[in-house]
């Protein structure tokens, strides 16, 4: 279980870049929830999933993270209980080196570090049969380097490194925005697969309506910082695309947004 309370985070304060991204926040996740995080550009979301894997220290509030009190615990410490998958498909991954090297990392976080035993014919055997679940070819191209794949292909692997070990949590941080839609498509099949497979606790960040009405059993919208609107059970079920819509056309009018605003507003959340 995830649970955030009360959590603040201010950049640059008491400077003219001040910038409120967190603004007393509660959250709590309970555990196999997948929960999807929208919001407009700085309203806070993926600085929220920046608070919860340690990138910075929050100014005020605590974390709780698998029944731990995480808040002061920094980002390599909160490594063992987090898998994170970046927008970048090249990040969270060694590029000169195997598939199967980077996942022998990946099985081996927290523990001293060295592939020979790793990389036995047992483990190989068990890398083929968890690569196939992918459905991409990759299991017979685990001598291949990483960096020579697509960024599709290595964000698929990039997730499963993330969920090898059954993390407390796992975070997406528009993890599908930097490919193209077919390969996006399939990163989500994969996404959907594992999480549900696995019972996953989920957190993911995007920009997609369609992926924020119709992935997880629970969505929120954030704002200038804030939760403004938390849907789960039935109520998620029922939303769609338009209805997500509809609700940054009711922020602009509270806002009073000018039609410049409006119209970026409308072309990143299409």
């Amino acid at each position: 279980m995830l649970e955030l309370r009360q959590i603040s985070k201010t950049f640059n304060p008491d400077t003219i870049n001040e910038v409120r991204s967190l603004r007393e926040v509660s959250l709590s996740i309970e555990d196999g929830s997948f929960v999807t995080v929208i919001g407009t550009n700085g309203s806070g979301k993926s600085t929220l999933l920046n608070a919860v894997a340690g990138t910075f220290f929050v100014d005020s509030g605590s974390i709780h993270l698998g029944g731990r009190e995480v808040t002061r615990w920094p980002e390599h410490r909160r490594a063992s209980l987090i898998g994170r998958v970046f927008q970048n498909p090249f990040s969270g991954t060694a590029p000169t080196m195997s598939i199967a090297e980077n996942l022998a990392l990946a099985a081996r976080r927290g523990r001293s570090r060295g592939f020979g035993p790793a990389l036995g014919h047992g483990w190989m055997h068990e890398l083929h049969d968890r690569v196939r679940v992918l459905h991409m070819g990759l299991e017979s191209r685990l001598a291949n380097a990483i960096g020579t794949l697509s960024g599709g292909e290595r964000q698929a692997l990039t997730l499963l490194m993330a969920t090898w070990l059954r993390p407390e949590i796992l975070l997406l941080d528009e993890h599908t925005a930097a490919l193209d839609p077919k390969s996006g498509d399939k990163v989500i099949r994969v996404s959907e697969e594992i999480i549900a497979r696995d019972k996953l606790t989920a957190l993911m960040v995007t920009h997609s309506m369609s992926q924020a009405a119709t992935l997880g059993d629970r969505l929120i919208m954030m704002h200038r910082g804030r939760i403004i609107y938390d849907v789960r059970g039935a109520e998620k079920l029922r939303l769609r695309p338009a209805d997500l819509l509809a609700r940054f056309e009711e922020l602009r009018r509270g806002e009073q947004l000018d039609d410049t605003a409006a119209d970026m507003l409308k072309r990143a959340y299409v």
